[in-house]
This record gives structure tokens, C-alpha cells and sequence, in this order.
């Protein structure tokens, strides 16, 4: 009778762990049901029951959930503004030399400069932007 009771609270817990999305109910939920695995096999009292309930909880908290955290908790950044400009193609609007230039990226006009300070580009040459230095774009054209 007690393994149907930890089965019951796991199921629950592990179904209450979609409204909080913190992983602490899943956790809870996976020492249950654990306890209510080992209860059923074993048939052991309530109170080996509680102990093996907190021994599979601190391990869960302990051991998995940073884990599983680490994995699963924070979204990878998205870059913006600049930072989401470097690797895009651009298309060179004015000969880009050194010291001037300038490139169609992203549907505006932003000065230019190649990587390579040898290098030239002519219009009409589509090229990577490397980086972005202040308001400059520093393109390549690639190999």
C-alpha cells in the first residue's frame, strides 16, 4: 500500500514540475517514485520508506539537478544590434581600400574597411563582415 502512495506523489510531483519549469518537483517526483520502486520490491516500513525518500532526494538535488541545470536552464545568448551583424554578407556599394569604402548591409549603407589593408574591393563584390569597429564595417571576401 505505501509503494501505490510514492507512486501516486511522484507521478504528481513530476506532473507539477511543468508549472514551476525549476526542476526541485522533478526531482522530488524522481526520489518517489524511486522510494515507491524500492518499497515495492523490498516491502520495507514507513519509516525506511522516509529514509530512503530523503537519501534519493539529496541525491537528486545534489547530484542531478545541477546537471540537468547547467544542460537545460539557460537559453543560449542571441546576439543584437552589432554583435548579430558579424558573419552576415554585404554588398559593396563603393570601392573599399583602406582608408575608405562602403558596403549595402542589412538594407543600409555602413563605411568600410577590408580586413586585409592590401586588399580592394570593387562594387558589386559581395563580401563577410569580420567584425564591426565603432561604425565601420570591416568585410573580407573570403578565400
Amino acid at each position: 500500500m505505501a509503494a501505490i502512495v510514492w507512486l501516486v506523489a511522484g507521478i504528481l510531483l513530476a506532473a507539477a514540475e511543468m508549472l514551476t519549469g525549476d526542476l526541485t518537483l522533478l526531482m522530488l517526483g524522481a526520489a518517489a517514485l524511486g522510494t515507491a520502486g524500492i518499497s515495492s520490491v523490498a516491502g520495507t516500513s514507513l519509516v525506511v520508506d522516509a529514509v530512503i525518500f530523503a537519501v534519493l532526494t539529496l541525491v537528486m538535488m545534489l547530484g542531478v539537478r545541477p546537471l540537468l541545470r547547467r544542460r537545460f536552464g539557460n537559453p543560449p545568448p542571441i546576439p543584437t544590434n552589432v554583435d548579430a551583424l558579424q558573419g552576415k554578407s554585404a554588398t559593396v556599394l563603393e570601392q573599399v581600400a583602406e582608408h575608405s569604402g562602403l558596403v549595402k548591409l542589412g538594407g543600409e549603407e555602413w563605411t568600410a574597411r577590408p580586413m586585409d589593408e592590401n586588399e580592394v574591393y570593387e562594387p558589386g563584390t559581395k563580401v563577410f563582415v569580420m567584425r564591426i569597429d565603432g561604425a565601420t564595417a570591416v568585410v573580407w571576401k573570403g578565400p
